[in-house]
């Protein structure tokens, strides 16, 4: 597809001045946990392990996103099931991510470091799945679909952070139970959930193929994981299979009341370095931005951003534009960075169409900021608010324009 150049929409909006900028930090009081690999192990030691026979095999689910040390935590979680005598085996618990193939999911947990060599355990890597139920949700009938690759194991456990999702509120969000229900089910079980819940609602869908899979499948529980501000680990705990939905919500609110996001609510224009899936499901974190644009589920009240300006995408997404939608405005270079076979996959499979729309798009940054300041109305680089942030994630230090000073 041929875009615009700079001689097309050059003449189209006249060159105006940009406004000044000052470099900030923002370092809210938090806490870290001192030695994650220790408390790793304490945490395991309270799941049912002493009912399981000696040499049982033990399915680790792991995820897509980019987890403070998950690498480290995963590969201890192996040595920790090594040494209780069982056989550990890594499955990847991400849905339709990695394009929906082996290769995609072993290629994202690669950019993780999550390999057979450093984790020290085999990946079953199957996009098979084998239908356990089928649940009524407000009336809805869904089938529970979950990994072949874990069910042919003795045991499973899912490790996972712990935090606000991108698509929704409730008192189950990002976790274990989400990706016991979604993660596992593989491409298939992620398209029957996200079909039901975008219409009857994400926390009783949640809820329903939770209890079914815990009725079919051996489940030890999991290892929650809570992040502060600075995306450390700042708490770690392990839930038996019986209690996840009981006690999800606590550490939910722990984790939504120490996660980063700007210090301001009113933003003109938000300018975003880079957007990746082991960033946020969504690219770019919507309870960052403000955004969901997810069916029957209005966006969070705050913040309210007025104009997002994406300029491209990290090198471990491997291509996966999933929420580029979210922007208004990207350039010619992050459209170049795209693989629509995983952004759609992704995006088709969830159901948010959205989020794999492609905004305007224009050759540099200069055009996009004369575009975008344009398209505010009025324009004037005293008052405009602007915020530049490297991505949603790491919010300890970015730029903001003179009038947001103050704030």
């Amino acid at each position: 597809m041929d875009f615009p150049d700079r001689d097309d929409i050059g003449p189209l909006i006249e060159p105006q001045g940009s406004p000044s900028f000052a470099r900030v930090s923002y370092d809210p009081p938090t806490s870290t946990l001192s030695d994650p690999l220790s408390t790793t192990r304490s945490e395991l030691d309270r799941l049912a392990f002493d009912d399981l026979e000696s040499g049982a095999t033990i399915a680790v689910g792991v995820g897509s996103r980019g987890i403070h040390r998950i690498a480290d935590i995963t590969a201890e979680t192996v040595s920790y099931i090594e040494d209780r005598g069982f056989e550990p085996v890594v499955v990847p618990a991400m849905g339709s991510h990695g394009g929906a193939t082996p290769e995609g999911q072993r290629e994202i947990l690669a950019a993780l470091d999550l390999t057979e060599e450093y984790v020290g355990a085999p990946i079953d890597a199957r996009m098979d799945v084998e239908k356990l139920d089928a649940v009524d949700v407000d009336g809805a009938t869904t089938p529970v679909y979950f990994s072949s690759a874990a069910l042919a194991a003795d045991a499973v456990l899912v490790i996972n952070r712990v935090k606000p999702h991108t698509n929704f509120t409730g008192s189950l969000e990002s976790g274990l139970c989400k990706m016991l229900a979604v993660g596992l089910g593989k491409q298939r079980g992620a398209q029957a959930f996200h079909s039901t819940a975008l219409d009857r609602g994400y926390v009783p869908t949640i809820e329903s193929l939770v209890e079914a899979i815990r009725d079919s499948v051996p489940l030890l529980g999991g290892l929650a994981l809570v992040e502060n501000f600075h995306e450390e680990i700042g708490a770690i705990e392990a839930i038996d299979g019986p209690s996840l939905e009981r006690r999800e919500p606590a550490l939910l609110e722990r984790a939504r009341e120490e996660m980063a996001t700007l210090p301001v609510d009113d933003i003109d224009l938000l300018v975003v370095d880079e957007l990746g899936k082991e960033i946020s499901g969504a690219g770019m974190d919507t309870n960052v931005i403000g955004r969901y644009r997810v069916l029957n589920a209005p966006d969070p009240e705050t913040p309210s951003i007025d104009l997002i300006y994406a300029r491209g995408l990290t090198e471990a997404t491997s291509g996966n534009g999933n929420g580029i939608g979210l922007a208004d405005i990207t350039r010619r270079a992050a459209v170049e960075q795209l693989d629509l076979k995983k952004t759609y996959a992704n995006a088709l499979t969830s159901g948010s169409l959205s989020k794999a729309k492609l905004p305007a798009v224009v050759p540099d940054d200069e055009l996009a900021l004369r575009v975008a300041l344009n398209a505010l109305g009025g324009y004037d680089p005293e008052t405009v608010r602007v915020a530049w942030i490297e991505n949603t994630t790491d919010l300890a230090e970015f730029r903001v324009s003179e009038a947001l000073l103050s704030d």
